[in-house]
Parts: structure tokens; C-alpha cells; sequence
């Protein structure tokens, strides 16, 4: 009869000739229990047991990585984007005259009806796409791809200003002054631009400064209160904006300041053109050099506030200042030090205006809406730097397919905006994008198939 007293290690001989899992180190009768207990309180398999498979084991992979697509914020905002084309869509046809006609006798022919509905959306889209991605329909390809390179042209100030308020909006701020800004940037780059005579090489990069430093000192200014006063930087913002406005407005009306002599308007002198950004693969197409500033834009914007100690205390202001503030940093600097640098970035797309948009001389309405197109597209992006991005590209495809589609099929360009509006309205609400698409919530308990519970191993 064998001895079963413990040995100095506390078990018995029997005790450790039990089987156990490989993976696990528990016993093998018990590891299974474990293994599925752990599924139904966290959702996911986290032990491995020697009792499952090689294809059960790639089968728990390819669902992790599918369960992480379908929880992400991709996702949701591709099916924002989709939802908002169909809402669009049915307005589209709704308005549609032919499609109104059809209707009055649908009960008689449905398919007229049907048809009509196709002809209004699918020419209306189709326009959209050609007008603004490619043009199927051209005789080259240069003249084919056109459509792409101007729809780019007008994302580039988005790109930049989409940057400045994603930037905020990172840090827990928002900056809504992007209108204010871009007006400040476009009149002291403006102003740069026609009243220098430099060579080139000087000039362009002057004239971007000027914009760089004009934005960035009217979002400093709202910083420094909100610094030092706590005053609410939405408000801040929004104000200036009508500063700015109202003072650009009388800089074009005085002589001497910002009004091009001679003329009783209020418009500004034409940008020199040395001051002009130059085109980077001819006249016929719409990129010029504010596109590579756009690109060194995102990419420095994504090293600050990724790789950066700087970035880093950014975003710890944005998810918990009191923390930042046991941490030692100094809310009320960085606060000061986000909205210049968002300024900065959305006096890029100012100086655009001046350099690459409008060179003829600009009017007080030389912002063209991008300041508040900006919150859009960095709400789009999730406020990530290559999120924008995208997001100022998709924009500058409405922007400009709009047009298109204006001229082929008479939709009005208003359309575009609803769109926009949309997109922006989804994006707020995923959990109304799942719930269309009968997408699982994030964290939403998961059931276990019932082939994949394991099985017990004989001891």
C-alpha cells in the first residue's frame, strides 16, 4: 500500500500524476468548467483548452477580428455615410417631377412609378460620382480622372481646418470659432499676398505663415480668457467669430488697409502671383501645392498628438483635468497652447483661400462656410488626424459632385447639405446606425454555440 503522506511540496504521488491541460496548468476536468464559465462572464473564450480543435481554434480567431470590425467606429461611420445617401435618396425622389407624376396613377402602372424613382436617384448619384470621382464618359483618361483632382482642391482648406478643430476637440474643447479664424488667416495672408513684391520661393511660404499666425493669435485669444477667466469657450468663439467678420468687413471698406485702391467695393487687391500657389500637374487639374501642405499637415498633426510627450498631456487634459492637474501639468498653459494650435491649423486653410481658391481678390465671404464645415468633418474623422482627412476628401466630393448634379439633373445643391447634414445627424447617434443595421451593440453580451462548448477529458 503506498505512503500517502503529502511530500514537501504539499501533494501526493497521486496528486501529481492527475492529468492536467497543457495550456492552462489546471487539472484537465476541471479546465473545461473554467474555460466556459470565463466565455459567459466575459463574452470571449480566454483559455484554450487541449480539448479544442485546430479549426476551432481559427474559427475563435476570424470572429475576434470580426467582432472587432463590427464594434469599431469604422463601421458605424461607413453605415452613417450609407443611411444618410438613402434618407437623401428618398428626398430626391419625393421632389422629383417625373416620379411625382408617376405616382398619381402608381395603383395602375406600380412599375412607372419604380422606374421613375431609379431614373431620379441612380441619374442623380450617377452624376454626383462622375462630376466628382471620374467620368466615365471622357475621351482620355486625363479628362477622366479630372473630376477627382478639383474635388480634392476643394477638400484642402477642410483638411486643414477639420485638423484645428479636431485638435480641440481632443483636448476636451471646442473651438466653433473656425469662421473668425479662417477670416483672420485670409486677411493677414491676404494682405501678404498682394503687398509684396518676393520671389516665389519666399513669398508662398510668408503668406502661409501670415494665415498660420493670423488664426493662431484669434484662438489664442479665446485660450488666454478661458485661461485665465474660465470663461466657456463656445461662447468665446462664437462671438469673435462676429468680430472677426464685422472687422474684416470694414478693412475692405477703408482704403489704405485692406481695399484695393480704385474701387469702391469692398474687396481686397488680387494675390500677386508669386504669392500663387502653383499647380502640381498642370492647369487642367485642380491639385496644386496646397495639397502637400494639407498632407505634412496630417502628418505632423498625427506625430503630436500620438507620439509627442505634448500630445500626450493634450490628451489627458481632454479625458480627466483633474488628473492632468495631480499629474502636475498646468491645464490653463496647455489650454492656451490647443486653441493656438488649433488657430494655426485653420489659418492654413485661410491662407488657402487667398493662395489657391480666390486670387482675384476676396470679399468678406472668403470663408466660405468652412469654418463650420470643419466641426463636420472632424466629427466625421472621430476627431483623428487620417479620419479627417478622409472625411475632407468625402466632403470635397459632395461639395463638388453637388454641382454636377445641379447641371445634369436640375437637383437643387441644397441636397448636398442635407446630406452633410445627415451624415453628421447618424454619426451622433451609432447606436440608431446598429440598431437599422441589427449590428450588436458595443459590449453586448455574446451567445456561445452550443457545438463549442468543450468537452470534459477523461481523467
Amino acid at each position: 500500500m503506498s505512503d500517502p503522506t503529502p511530500q514537501h511540496d504539499g501533494t501526493t504521488p497521486s496528486d501529481r500524476t492527475a492529468p492536467t491541460d497543457a495550456t492552462t496548468g489546471l487539472p484537465a476536468d476541471v479546465a473545461p468548467a473554467v474555460d466556459d464559465r470565463l466565455q459567459e462572464v466575459t463574452g470571449a473564450p480566454h483559455l484554450m483548452t487541449d480539448s479544442a480543435t485546430d479549426s476551432e481554434r481559427r474559427e475563435g480567431r476570424w470572429s475576434d477580428a470580426l467582432r472587432s470590425i463590427v464594434n469599431g467606429s469604422v463601421l458605424t461611420t461607413v453605415l452613417a455615410v450609407v443611411l444618410a445617401l438613402i434618407a437623401s435618396g428618398i428626398l430626391i425622389a419625393l421632389t422629383d417631377k417625373d416620379v411625382q407624376a408617376a405616382a398619381g396613377y402608381f395603383f395602375a402602372r406600380p412599375l412607372d412609378t419604380l422606374r421613375a424613382i431609379g431614373t431620379a436617384v441612380g441619374g442623380s448619384y450617377s452624376s454626383l460620382f462622375q462630376g466628382s470621382v471620374v467620368n466615365f464618359g471622357a475621351p482620355s483618361f486625363a479628362t477622366a480622372i479630372a473630376p477627382i483632382t478639383r474635388s480634392v482642391d476643394y477638400a484642402v482648406p477642410l483638411i486643414a481646418a477639420g485638423l484645428g478643430v479636431a485638435v480641440a476637440f481632443r483636448t476636451g474643447l471646442f473651438n466653433i470659432g473656425g469662421q473668425g479664424q479662417v477670416l483672420m488667416a485670409a486677411a493677414a495672408a491676404g494682405w501678404v499676398g498682394f503687398s509684396f513684391d518676393l520671389p516665389a520661393i519666399v513669398h508662398i511660404p510668408l503668406t502661409i505663415l501670415a494665415g498660420i499666425v493670423g488664426g493662431a493669435v484669434w484662438a489664442g485669444i479665446v485660450g488666454l480668457l478661458k485661461a485665465r477667466t474660465g470663461a466657456n469657450e463656445v461662447v468665446l468663439t462664437i462671438m469673435l467669430n462676429y468680430v472677426a467678420l464685422y472687422l474684416v468687413s470694414f478693412m475692405l471698406r477703408t482704403p489704405g488697409l485692406l481695399q484695393a485702391g480704385g474701387s469702391p467695393n469692398p474687396i481686397s487687391p488680387a494675390t500677386r502671383d508669386s504669392a500663387v500657389l502653383p499647380s502640381l500637374f498642370g492647369a487642367r487639374f485642380g491639385i496644386d501645392v496646397g495639397f502637400i501642405v494639407a498632407l505634412v499637415a496630417v502628418v505632423v498633426v498625427w506625430w503630436l498628438m500620438n507620439k509627442s510627450s505634448l500630445g500626450f498631456r493634450f490628451r489627458t487634459v481632454g479625458e480627466n483635468p483633474r488628473a492632468a492637474r495631480v499629474a502636475g501639468m498646468s491645464v490653463p498653459a496647455l489650454t492656451v497652447w490647443v486653441m493656438v494650435i488649433s488657430g494655426a491649423l485653420i489659418g492654413i486653410a485661410g491662407a488657402y483661400q487667398v493662395e489657391g481658391a480666390v486670387t482675384t481678390g476676396f470679399t468678406s465671404g472668403i470663408d466660405a462656410g468652412i469654418g463650420f464645415d470643419a466641426i463636420t468633418v472632424a466629427l466625421l474623422g472621430r476627431s483623428k488626424p487620417w479620419g479627417t482627412f478622409w472625411a475632407a476628401i468625402l466632403f470635397g466630393v459632395l461639395k463638388n459632385g453637388g454641382y454636377a448634379m445641379q447641371a445634369a439633373n436640375g437637383i437643387p445643391i441644397d441636397i448636398v447639405g442635407v446630406i452633410q447634414a445627415l451624415i453628421v445627424l447618424f454619426i451622433a447617434a451609432p447606436p440608431l446606425v446598429r440598431a437599422v443595421f441589427r449590428i450588436p451593440q458595443p459590449g453586448a453580451r455574446r451567445r456561445t454555440p452550443k457545438n463549442s462548448k468543450r468537452k470534459a477529458v477523461a481523467a
